[in-house]
């Protein structure tokens, strides 16, 4: 390799480099976002923020909602930060409401899912299993942000034999077919042994990356398992799962539904839609249980 060559490989990677930490650091504003009260729409005050009443194991699943949630965080984000406002909002309305952490890498702090998604996935069936075992549930519903809507559950249940212990997926921005990232893929294609130093500091990353090995093999099923029933809920405004129109899944039992599509005021995009978006939740809440389905509008912000 010329002194020129070794130059401009350099400098790419230091390019590389900092595109993934703005990334990085996008998402873990994203995710501090959630920490933030709510404010009443009336007052304009800050409303008191619930943080307990999830991760309750004693709680016993009522006739009305027969199946406990399971909530699954984003990449870079973690089992509470990311649900400090869906997590209470399903409590309030009579689930049983679990959430995990997973994809942890060792000496890093709070940000998660950054492990290779297979080894993830595994410790979601673990999670399920320990939530069903709690509650006498048979089945349980899921509920993820990014990857944890995804690749990480469509994984558990198309190669961990998940399918027969869940009965509804719903994926907040999922990108189920793998990320453009706003064009970072063809940087990481572009830069010799990127893909390399990826799969090796944040495989879990690279694994959602348009062209990943782990995606080939994920897509190399259906979108869909039989006797599950899916929801996607995207938002023309990610930056993040891009294209959004890849988070779309195909399939029997699949609803694919546009935030701007039920209310064109909301302007949330990636990090937003899965951890404040009310009218998000609202539709979460809609596809947990679509006999007692209210339209959602962008009066459901406030609902």
């Amino acid at each position: 390799m010329s002194v020129r060559e070794s130059s401009v490989r350099r400098r790419s990677l230091r390019v590389l480099a900092g595109t993934v930490s703005a990334l990085a650091l996008a998402l873990s504003f994203g995710s501090a976002s959630a920490s933030a009260a709510p404010v009443d729409a009336k007052t304009g005050k800050a409303e008191k923020t619930v943080t307990s009443g999830w991760n309750d194991w004693s709680c016993k699943p009522s006739a009305a909602h027969p199946q406990p949630v399971v909530l699954m965080h984003g990449t870079f984000g973690n089992s509470w930060d990311n649900w400090l406002v869906l997590a209470p909002y399903l409590v309030k309305r009579g689930y049983c409401v679990y959430s995990l952490d997973y994809g942890q890498k060792a000496g890093v702090p709070l940000f998660n899912g950054l492990g290779p998604v297979e080894k993830s996935s595994g410790q979601l069936s673990a999670f399920v299993d320990k939530v069903r075992q709690s509650t006498g549930a048979e089945k349980v519903d899921l509920v993820g942000h990014s990857q944890g809507g995804g690749p990480l559950p469509r994984y558990y249940l198309n190669f961990l034999d998940g399918a027969g212990k869940v009965g509804k997926l719903v994926g907040i921005a999922p990108d189920n077919h793998g990320t453009t990232a706003s064009g970072m893929n063809r940087l990481v294609d572009t830069v010799p042994g990127a893909r390399k130093v990826f799969s090796l500091t944040l495989p879990g990353v690279e694994d959602q990356l348009v062209g990943s090995e782990f995606l080939k093999k994920l897509n190399s099923k259906p979108d869909t398992v039989p006797g599950v029933k899916y929801t996607v809920i995207s938002t023309k405004y990610d930056e993040i799962a891009t294209p959004y129109t890849s988070q779309f899944l195909n399939g029997p039992d699949v609803r694919n539904v546009v935030l701007q599509d039920l209310c064109k005021l909301d302007i949330s995009e990636h990090a937003a839609i899965g951890t404040i978006d009310r009218v998000a939740f609202h539709e979460v809440a809609n596809a947990l249980d679509p006999a007692h389905a209210t339209p959602t509008t962008c009066a459901s912000a406030i609902s």
